[in-house]
């Protein structure tokens, strides 16, 4: 749908604009706010920077690196397991009213499954394209240390809104009720009839390098969606979406039921964050001051300190050595106890953020069993994280990409009399290589048991062939012979090995010879009759 824009009629007044609503809201997301700029002081700052930054900012380097480390860590294994490179991650799948309708012509149920797969290659060759990897990667990382993050899915791809750019509101099934997005916006972006009714009164030369807030609210109502932007309390655009089509996907870690915004996986671990963090910078402190070394010389001795100082090595000075002494702290048996307790929070980190875990090798290409390792680590570890995420963040995302690509047409057309297809998503989805196995698997029992040429009599060779293509993912259009092409291509050896035969003087000989026993037999025959 192409974005159109409009003009109310209207101002709005505070209280009912989209400004107010979101200065409204913002006051029950300031908590949740504070406790993340909280667990990013101790992770990644620059995620979530301070109230006042700007580009000047100088950010505090956390004295451990074992927080960074984790939520990349846990960033990267998610987004395997979420979107595996180089695989789909989601399946179509057949209404079980029509799969029950075609069950009985094998030859429409090919074609359909041919159809569901291209457009499964379609939208994988989308994300390929598209920078959405890089978006979702830093969504994640977001996601990780505050618990919630936005994603806008546009056509230039995907957009990440922090925890501090937008407000939400969810029912106690926790559904979005409302979402509003602040953000900036430069007037010369707009349309001049737009520009012109919002400086309306005002100085243009003020606003001219100056950016607007602009206002995006995201409204639910019985059937639909509705998007209003606004900027200087009128309204600019207008849009509405189905449900199941909105391109607005907030996402959650930890679902608290009753609760507008998600918990992180950071605040979980947060107090062995702080216990860690107080710890390393004491003993790097307290290192610091033990392996300082002075020189002392005494007073009452006839050794100078300014000799002492400037003697180069190894020159000849006068003085007697009991009047120098070294101190050193030598505090360094102290540490043990710190060191030990350092190690402890350290395993206890590395296991919530599955920096031992070691399920992935260390390859360019990674197979679908190791996706299908990492979503099931994730799932166990994390309290069925994976699970949360399909569903609020894979299944709408196929969606909206699937509407999007739709409208665009991109996507291969499908049957007229097809009903819309099932998404499936999750440790379902990652088993199309497993329908693969599963099936080379039945074709190599079935001629190691009981031979090849039953395999060849009882199986349907192009119809194999047509599921290996399916299951690996493959268009079979120009790649596999059509039964016409096959016929003709038969033809056509048949016709080169007779005129191959016809050249060689023996078969002549011998046709020659069978043509005249024959002929011999037809007299004989003729005669008595």
């Amino acid at each position: 749908m192409v974005e159109r824009y409009v003009l109310s009629d209207t101002v709005a007044e505070d209280k009912s604009s989209i400004e107010g609503q979101y200065s409204k809201l913002e006051i029950n997301r300031e908590t949740y706010l504070e406790r993340a700029r909280e667990c990013a002081e101790l992770t990644i700052p620059t995620l979530f920077p301070p109230k006042s930054f700007n580009e000047a900012t100088e950010y505090k380097t956390p004295f451990q690196s074992i927080g960074a480390r984790g939520v990349m860590n846990l960033a990267s294994k998610m987004m395997l397991a979420l979107f595996p490179p180089q695989a789909p991650f989601f399946r179509l799948s057949l209404d079980d009213l029509v799969y029950k309708q075609i069950q009985a012509d094998p030859k429409q149920k090919t074609v359909l499954e041919q159809g569901l797969a291209k457009i499964e290659k379609a939208v994988m060759d989308n994300l390929e394209v598209s920078n959405d990897r890089v978006a979702i990667y830093e969504a994640l990382k977001q996601l990780i240390v505050s618990g919630n993050v936005l994603l806008r899915l546009s056509e230039t791809g995907l957009r990440v809104f922090s925890l501090g750019n937008y407000v939400i509101k969810r029912d106690p099934q926790g559904s979005v009720l409302k979402i509003i997005i602040k953000e900036a916006i430069n007037i010369n972006t707009l349309p001049k009839k737009i520009a012109s009714a919002i400086m309306e009164g005002k100085d243009e030369e003020e606003y001219k390098d100056k950016d607007l807030e602009l206002y995006t609210c995201i409204l639910r109502e019985q059937n639909k969606y509705t998007l209003m932007q606004e900027c200087h309390k009128k309204i600019i655009l207008r849009k509405e979406y189905k449900l199941d089509n909105l391109p607005f996907i907030a996402l959650r870690f930890n679902r608290v039921d009753g609760m507008d915004y998600g918990r992180s996986m950071c605040e979980a671990y947060l107090g062995d964050l702080k216990s860690l963090e107080g710890l390393t910078r004491s003993i790097l402190e307290g290192s610091s001051a033990s392996a300082k070394m002075l020189f002392m010389v005494s007073p009452s001795g006839t050794t100078r300190a300014s000799s002492l100082s400037k003697a180069p090595n190894g020159a000849i000075i006068e003085g007697n050595s009991g009047d120098v002494s070294v101190l050193q702290a030598n505090k360094f048996a102290d540490f043990r106890i710190a060191f030990e307790m350092m190690n402890r929070i350290e395993q206890r980190l590395q296991y919530a953020f599955l920096l031992n875990a070691a399920v992935q090798r260390q390859a360019e290409r990674v197979t679908a069993t190791e996706v299908q390792l990492v979503a099931q680590e994730l799932q166990s570890s994390l309290g069925g994280i994976y699970g949360l995420l399909t569903t609020e963040f894979q299944l709408p995302y196929i969606n909206a990409k699937l509407a999007m690509l739709k409208q665009q047409k991109l996507l291969p057309n499908l049957p007229k009399d097809m009903v819309r297809p099932k998404i499936i998503v999750g440790l379902e989805a990652l088993g199309r290589a497993s329908d693969r196995m599963r099936l080379l698997q039945f074709m190599s029992d079935l001629a190691g048991t009981l031979g090849a040429e039953t395999l060849g009599q009882y199986i349907n060779v192009d119809d194999a062939i047509k599921k290996f293509a399916i299951a690996n993912g493959l268009e079979t259009q120009g790649l596999i012979k059509t039964p016409e092409e096959i016929q003709q291509q038969q033809q056509q050896q048949q016709s080169q090995q007779f005129a191959q035969s016809l050249q060689d003087p023996r078969v002549l000989t011998e046709a020659a010879k069978s043509m005249s026993n024959s002929g011999q037999q037809v007299d004989v025959e003729v005669e008595q009759q």
